[in-house]
């Protein structure tokens, strides 16, 4: 049994029916399964009178809130909730449609004080702002099994070697937005937020363990604080196989068909997959093709697809070949900080040297602390206080310029010898 389970074992947990027992017996050495929410499912919350119930009872809870939202990627445009879960002591599971309840604005302020639980929590928190839910402090239990060094941090994965118990996982990629849900996904989705306050705390007690848990909060208090992220520039550029279109004519298709598919997918509500491939994208970039007849005999563009949305394809490819030069796209997206490594060594072999050092040093500290290294510092951060490293290389400086990269006082702590020390032994 590992440390982190020793401590599962120890914990009290609140639970019931289905769930582990409280009688502090240690976790099972034959994973269980969870087949069933403790107060069975719960009905699916869908008007507004009952909403201002839920919104009454997680107000009246106490404790940490468990938060879960299911999204329909794959099926939908955009990432919005289809589905969001709570549950609380004293007040049980909730099952909300979002969809017919828009706005959770009351249930975020019923529970705005309380602890949010969350699973990934950067997943889901921006469709969460979307329909006005927004925690002032979390606990993320995926990152908290990164921190103390869980190999597998999936939410089933660590209910399972923490708690000793086995979550259904097969409706975790299906569509979200079917109408009525079916109770097999209700009772997926309830089960989510079962154990979650309960890994909560034997991972904050794993984490002070191994003491950690100071980071841990450091790190939920970054997430919680993050303002929502700007909107992608040029996301055209992100088309899957992007890397085959070498010409500014040919990726001036691929931004032109990008754009028109987005338009009818939005239009749609679908998914811009379902309504053209990347890949399809990239072989009509590539092949330029005269015309319709043309654009047919292309890979993603068969003999289900109709006259009229071939037409409007090669219209966009056409559009594309009509531009003067001046207006083409440019080769790369413009660079916001350091070439990519690779390159270093052309461009500056010096700093390519200042890059292996650290690497190597961080590598090394966090196999000690038994983490992965981007968590204990981003490789974004460390390439860039390689490339341009401060000015007399001293660890006071490093650690000024590691905090205007956003390292939390922790990692500042942790790798400004380490990287100082990289920065001098290449200068």
């Amino acid at each position: 049994m590992t440390d982190a389970q020793e401590t599962a074992a120890d914990t009290s947990l609140r639970t019931t029916g289905g769930a582990p027992p409280d009688d502090g017996g240690s976790v099972a050495e034959v994973p269980i399964p969870l087949l069933e929410p403790r107060e069975g499912i719960p009905p699916v919350i869908a008007d507004e009178a009952s909403l201002a119930e839920v919104v009454a009872a997680f107000a009246a809870g106490t404790g940490p809130v468990a938060v879960d939202a299911e999204r329909a990627s794959g099926y939908r445009y955009g990432q919005r909730a289809y589905l969001v879960q709570l549950r609380r002591e004293g007040a049980g599971s909730a099952l909300i449609d979002p969809v017919a309840c828009p706005d959770l604005s009351a249930l975020g302020d019923a529970i705005a004080d309380a602890e949010w639980v969350l699973h990934a929590a950067t997943q889901d928190l921006p469709c969460l702002r979307e329909i006005g839910m927004v925690p002032s402090r979390l606990f993320d239990t995926e990152l908290a099994g990164r921190l103390a060094g869980f190999p597998r941090v999936g939410l089933g994965a660590m209910v399972e070697n923490v708690l000793g118990y086995v979550l259904e996982k097969g409706h975790s990629a299906v569509d979200w937005s079917t109408r009525p849900l079916p109770d097999p996904w209700l009772r997926y989705a309830a089960l989510d937020v079962e154990l979650l306050v309960d890994l909560r705390d034997a991972l904050e007690k794993e984490l002070d363990r191994q003491d950690k848990l100071d980071w841990a909060h450091q790190e939920f208090d970054a997430i919680a604080s993050a303002p929502p992220a700007p909107p992608r520039k040029d996301p055209w550029r992100r088309t899957s196989g992007m890397h085959k279109v070498r010409r500014r004519r040919q990726m001036a298709v691929v931004r032109e068909l990008w754009t028109a598919r987005d338009r009818i997918a939005q239009r749609r509500d679908v998914s811009p997959g379902k309504v053209l491939g990347d890949g399809a994208i990239v072989e009509a970039a590539l092949s330029l093709p005269a015309n319709v007849h043309a654009l047919s005999a292309l890979p993603g563009f068969g003999h289900r697809t109709g006259r009229r949305q071939l037409e409007q394809w090669q219209a966009a490819v056409d559009r594309a070949k009509e531009l003067p030069d001046a207006e083409l796209p440019q080769p790369g997206a413009p660079l916001a900080g350091p070439p990519p490594p690779r390159a270093w060594a052309d461009k500056d072999p010096v700093a390519a040297a200042r890059l292996s050092a650290a690497r190597a040093a961080v590598s090394s500290l966090a196999e000690t602390l038994n983490m992965p290294q981007e968590n204990l510092i981003t490789p974004d951060t460390v390439r860039r206080v390689c490339w341009e490293p401060p000015g007399d290389r001293s660890e006071a400086a490093v650690a000024e310029a590691l905090r205007g990269y956003g390292a939390r006082p922790w990692q500042i702590e942790q790798v400004t010898p380490l990287l100082a020390a990289a920065l001098k032994q290449s200068a």
